[in-house]
């Protein structure tokens, strides 16, 4: 299997931090396009690219968080060489918060902070059933009552038979999560939402506070699930303002 995970245009970068960018369910790297301008640079934008999307598209996608996580983990280890930190919208902030213990239970760097967006922390069932094995016909419908997938590709059938697959093998990957017993993180965790995101509300983003023993942050902004997308230049106002405020750790 290939190893290129990240967009090597951030690992470019320069600037002193870098921070790494997970999407939600079917999501790739371009979802934080406009993040680089935004934030260079004082932080260098790095998203990760999961097997099966974009340059990876013909690779097979994961379907088991541990297995995922453990290979993304390896594959972070060498570009940990300066302050990094994590951001994950949705699945990405499972996959994100997994990624953060991994790091932690090894005698690495660890993250500078750990910023989760649109999804229950993992000590919190999910409030719908699955969608991963509906038929094709229900989960398309399911999935696009969420918003963050283009119509065009939803209305497309010789699109839609190459990206379905890989969109049901990532919600089988958020849904068939179960996180056993955890030691808190001692990084810093800031928590994001939209005020009208049906998939989680603001008083189940702050229980992300019992992950961490470190600064728990809240914020919530206009918006639905997908509130990141037309919220871009306030929330990395924030991400950078509480980076800068971080202490570098040991």
């Amino acid at each position: 299997m290939r190893q290129d995970w990240f967009g090597a245009r951030g690992l470019r970068d320069p600037a002193p931090v870098r921070l790494f960018c997970l999407a939600h369910a079917g999501g790739g790297g371009s979802f934080f396009r406009s993040w680089r301008e935004l934030l260079t640079p004082d932080v260098a934008v790095v998203p990760v690219i999961l097997p099966g999307r974009e340059s990876r598209s013909r690779e097979r996608p994961y379907r088991r968080m541990a297995d995922l996580v453990e290979a993304l983990a390896a594959s972070l280890t060498p570009h940990l060489d300066r302050p990094f930190a994590l951001f994950g919208h949705s699945m990405g902030a499972a996959v994100a918060f997994e990624t953060a213990h991994l790091l932690a239970r090894g005698n690495g760097p660890r993250p500078r902070r750990l910023f989760v967006s649109g999804r229950r922390p993992p000590t919190m069932p999910s409030r719908r059933p699955d969608l991963h094995r509906l038929p094709d016909d229900q989960f398309i419908d399911a999935v696009a009552r969420m918003g963050g997938t283009p119509p065009e590709l939803l209305r497309r059938r010789e699109l839609l038979d190459v990206f379905l697959p890989r969109l049901r093998a990532d919600f089988e990957v958020n849904e068939t999560y179960q996180p056993g017993p955890r030691t808190r993180l001692s990084c810093p965790v800031s928590a994001f939402t939209g005020d009208t995101d049906p998939e989680v509300d603001a008083l189940e983003m702050a229980a992300w506070q019992s992950v961490t023993d470190g600064e728990f942050v809240l914020r919530v902004f206009r918006g639905g699930h997908f509130y990141l997308v037309d919220a871009a230049v306030p929330l990395t106002r924030v991400i950078l303002a509480e980076l800068q405020a971080t202490p570098v750790g040991p």
